[in-house]
């Protein structure tokens, strides 16, 4: 799936890309796309049963840019008489989905391919269905990549491009001793990401047409995560940990010592001590039939 996480110019999996959109190949990088879909992972059960009704019995599946593997995962679960080729630019992340197959007992129906997307398309079968999460903005030029996925595909076969409509949120409107609203607070922190194109994508519907593509479904799926407290601030610390190396140059000094005390290891703001945080996201899929 996507490999979560979230950024770019060019914006998230391909999973491997080491950019000012966060996502590096660091350790916690597949733990944070584990916890995603952990937390707001409905939008995969909804994505899944949209790919249902629109290609009920496909026979391969390719997860382009499965990152961990959490989408791979859903996808063969979903489809059990499909076969699901995850590719991804890292062979560590490919260990990861080769170990939640094995652990969700998928083993003999999902293979691995290493594959950098900003490469030629690789040689692998013909798909009845692509999935594409949180990847089609991390590669250098998208629209090539989408004839690529066109050529790749059966007639009458299905690309379903998925991408973070925002960055995750985590934070109440709680109000500090110093009179500053955490909710008002992330606001300002995504809106100096957003201005360095932090998950940056257009509407995908023009450039899938140009591709050849007929648009068949373009849904919007909000998710407000169910999780333990220890969850959440485990997810939130990753993610602003992440956006904090981004931060310096373009947050104010009081913004940036409050997000500080947040990532303190204790206190009285810490993230480990808060009990009001609650995971907020949403997604936009795209369907997109080949004639």
């Amino acid at each position: 799936m996507a490999s979560v996480e979230y950024m770019t110019t060019h914006g998230h999996h391909q999973h491997g890309h080491d950019n000012h959109n966060g996502h590096s190949h660091g350790a916690g990088l597949a733990e944070s796309l584990t916890l995603d879909a952990l937390i707001l992972g409905t939008y995969l059960e909804q994505a899944t049963a949209l790919a249902v009704e629109l290609t009920p019995t496909p026979g391969v599946i390719i997860d382009a840019g499965s990152g961990s593997g959490v989408g791979t995962v859903a996808l063969a679960q979903r489809f059990e008489n499909a076969h699901i080729i995850a590719l991804d630019k890292s062979a560590d992340m490919l260990g990861q989905t080769l170990e939640a197959a094995s652990k969700n007992g998928l083993t003999g129906q999902v293979t691995t391919v290493l594959a950098d997307l900003d490469d030629a398309w690789p040689e692998v079968a013909a798909a009845d269905l692509i999935w594409a999460s949180s990847s089609l903005h991390e590669v250098a030029d998208p629209e090539r990549s989408m004839g690529e996925m066109f050529a790749g595909l059966n007639a009458g076969g299905l690309l379903m491009v998925i991408e973070m409509d925002g960055l995750p949120c985590f934070l109440s409107a709680a109000t500090l001793a110093d009179g500053t609203e955490l909710a008002a607070l992330e606001a300002r922190l995504h809106a100096a990401l957003a201005q360095m194109r932090w998950n940056h994508h257009p509407d995908w519907r023009a450039g899938l047409e140009r591709a050849g593509f007929d648009v068949v479904e373009q849904r919007s799926y909000t998710a407000v995560g169910n999780s333990t407290p220890d969850l959440a601030s485990r997810y939130a610390r990753m993610f602003l940990e992440r956006i904090r190396t981004a931060m310096d140059d373009v947050a104010t000094a009081a913004d940036l010592a409050i997000l500080d005390s947040l990532l303190a290891s204790d206190g009285p703001e810490s993230l480990a001590s808060r009990t009001d945080l609650q995971v907020r996201g949403s997604r936009t899929v795209w369907a997109a039939r080949k004639p």
